[in-house]
């Protein structure tokens, strides 16, 4: 695998690896379980969902997990993610998601990882970018307004859980 690092001079992105399980432990909260992950990591989900995004990035499947990178050190800050298949995605959509521990929250990190996520997403063909934001949560529709996306339809997954589709054409040069 090609190990690919994004960076615009504050943050960086590069695939999940295995030294990333102790700082995403630490760094996981109530806001990340409920809005991101569904449930509180486990050391040995942690490791396992991990072996699973590099294999994705060694198949060139659908699924690219970055961590979002901060400082000469690389601390792990967060992550953002990328599917290019899903529930509700048409041809060429891209899901995107993200999440920051606590105390890298409210520093536009997030924004400057969607943004670097997105152009990733474009050199691979997608077309136009999707965020899906529970409606109870603002931050997260801050964020992807503040990348550039605007609010599209309302849409509902398969559990019911209802989203507010943010979408971003990346065939469009921005500024």
């Amino acid at each position: 695998m090609n190990e690919v690092k994004l960076s615009d001079g504050i943050i960086s992105l590069s695939p999940l690896r295995l030294d990333d399980v102790e700082a995403h432990l630490t760094g996981e909260d109530e806001l990340l379980v409920r809005w991101l992950n569904g449930g509180p990591g486990t050391r040995e989900g942690v490791e396992a969902y991990i072996r699973h995004c590099r294999e994705q990035w060694e198949s060139g499947g659908p699924f690219r997990a970055f961590g979002i990178r901060v400082g000469a050190d690389e601390t792990l800050a967060g992550t953002v993610d990328l599917r290019f298949e899903g529930e509700g995605l048409a041809p060429g959509q891209v899901n995107v998601a993200y999440g920051l521990y606590p105390s890298w929250r409210g520093h536009g990190l997030a924004t400057r990882a969607v943004l670097l996520a997105t152009q990733y997403a474009s050199s691979e063909g997608g077309e136009t970018a999707v965020i899906q934001v529970e409606p109870e949560n603002p931050a997260s529709a801050a964020v992807a307004q503040r990348a550039g996306f605007t609010q599209g339809k309302q849409r509902r997954n398969e559990d019911g859980t209802r989203f507010d589709w943010y979408i971003r054409n990346l065939r469009v040069a921005t500024q």
